[in-house]
């Protein structure tokens, strides 16, 4: 009996030893195992890469940042291979920065934590990638922009009327943000998709040859079948339209007018070139006599008085050629019978396709008298412009402040004024004249600079009829085309 209990005895000592042998041995493998893998919970960026080793953890990195980046441009969506973006995994580099950062122990301490399930913490290596902006830039804008961007549609003129469509707006991929976006999808595992910034556009302005073409169909409508030359120049942009138009057909601008009236804007140049501040009291109230109720009198007084009491519309004409306004002249006096004093033959009235028999007294033209007044208006700014170059140290800035301020008080209601809304601020010279042979109004001119909510610019128009110039139907036409310049303007604040 007792024999047989110590065999059962030994029989299951052996068992459990062998058992404990053998499991023993299962773990020695099991920790093998785990030992050459990555412990868990080590993550390479942002991949869980625990339990695998070395060529696993590679394919999986790569398989997680090939899958393509998906972009949403409305409702347009884009898959983008990370290759295309020129984004590069340097897996080799992470894969190696893993496996160092691995807590090494001794084979036999490890294997006890083993058993105590006091496993080493797992590991986060960043990820370690190049990426190329100028690359997504460059796709961005050749594969989406250029084909899901909608540009605006600029206004066009209204058939008819004195304004412009308003346009349709566009819409405009935000490549700058587009890149980060981007770039940030193509260095995550999990968010690859992105939704574009788009941005909406508005329509700008016409075009100035759209302008153009409203001026002169407001021309068309209003069966003018005289000579009218426009000169514009938006004061922000530097910008110009200048044209001339008869009868449906169009021609170069700079065409010589009479002058009339608009000539005292010369006047007051000259006469404040000709005196240092203050300006005598006399002559500022002559000056503002001359502008405000365009009197001729005190035009020929100051000329005069300033300039030469015989010559004085002479020397004007020459300070106009030395600001390089060539068809710009005076030559006599206002007053009935006064003598002329000088021919003047001029760029402007050599011309043989258009002719607008110009006072031999007195001429101009649209382009030169509008840049007579864009010269007023930079000299004022900042003393700077033309007159600081041809007159050094003789026309100050406080001065063509001066001036501007005279030109505002010119208020009369109609041409250019009356095609702006009440309250816009305007400086303008107005003029036209009867002639003696018939007793009829042939030309009508007026210049301005008009401060708008929507812009400044400079407006020069003058009108001729060789038969009449009737002025209901001709102060009209004016202001229209006053309208139309100001709605340019205004379709929308700057």
């Amino acid at each position: 009996m007792k024999r047989s209990s110590m065999s059962i005895l030994r029989w299951v000592s052996i068992t459990l030893v062998v058992g404990a042998f053998v499991l023993l041995v299962m773990q020695l493998v099991a920790y093998s195992r785990m030992r050459s893998n990555f412990p868990p919970g080590t993550m390479i960026a942002g991949v869980p890469v625990g339990g695998l080793d070395q060529n696993r953890a590679a394919e999986r990195l790569m398989l997680a940042y090939s899958v393509p980046v998906e972009v949403h441009y409305g409702d347009a969506v884009i898959q983008i291979k990370p290759s295309s973006l020129g984004f590069q995994l340097d897996i080799e580099a992470m894969v190696t920065a893993a496996d160092q950062a691995r807590v090494q122990q001794p084979f036999w301490q490890g294997f006890w934590d083993y058993l105590w399930n006091r496993l080493p913490p797992g590991r986060e290596i960043p990820l370690r990638a190049s990426t190329n902006q100028d690359r997504i830039r460059e796709y961005l804008t050749n594969e989406i922009s250029a084909r899901y961007d909608i540009p605006p549609e600029a206004p066009v003129p209204i058939a008819g009327g004195v304004s412009f469509s308003p346009g349709k707006p566009g819409s405009v991929l935000d490549v700058d943000r587009a890149v980060t976006l981007v770039e940030d999808a193509l260095r995550s595992p999990k968010n690859r998709v992105v939704n574009l910034t788009v941005n909406t556009v508005k329509p700008g302005k016409p075009s100035l040859q759209n302008l153009q073409i409203l001026i002169q169909q407001v021309i068309d409508a209003a069966g003018f079948d005289g000579l009218t030359e426009v000169y514009l120049q938006d004061l922000d942009s530097g910008q110009e339209l200048s044209f001339a138009y008869s009868n449906k057909q169009v021609y170069p601008p700079n065409i010589s007018f009479s002058a009339a009236s608009t000539i005292k804007i010369p006047i007051m140049v000259s006469v404040f070139r000709k005196y240092s501040e203050p300006t005598p009291a006399t002559i500022t109230q002559m000056m503002e006599l001359m502008i405000e109720r365009s009197e001729n009198d005190p035009s020929d007084r100051l000329m005069k008085v300033a300039l030469d009491v015989n010559l004085g519309p002479l020397y004007l004409t020459q300070d106009m050629r030395a600001l390089g306004l060539d068809s710009t002249f005076m030559a006599g006096y206002f007053a009935p019978g006064s003598p002329l004093l000088n021919r003047y033959e001029t760029p402007g009235n050599k011309r043989q396709d258009v002719k607008t028999n110009p006072d031999t007294y007195n001429q101009t033209t649209p382009v030169e008298m509008g840049m007579l007044m864009k010269d007023i208006y930079q000299c004022a700014q900042n003393g700077g412009g033309t007159f600081a170059v041809v007159f050094p140290n003789q026309i100050s800035q406080a001065e063509c402040a001066t001036m501007i301020s005279y030109l505002t008080k010119n208020r009369i209601g109609v041409l250019i004024e009356a095609g702006i809304p009440d309250g816009t601020q305007i400086a303008h010279k107005h003029g036209w004249s009867i002639e003696p042979a018939d007793g009829l109004i042939h030309t009508i001119g007026d210049v301005a600079i008009v401060f708008t909510p929507g812009g400044k610019y400079i407006l020069s128009v003058f009108m001729y009829h060789p038969t009449q110039l009737i002025w209901d139907p001709a102060n009209k036409l004016m202001a229209q085309i006053s309208r139309v310049i100001y709605n340019y303007f205004n379709m929308s604040p700057r």
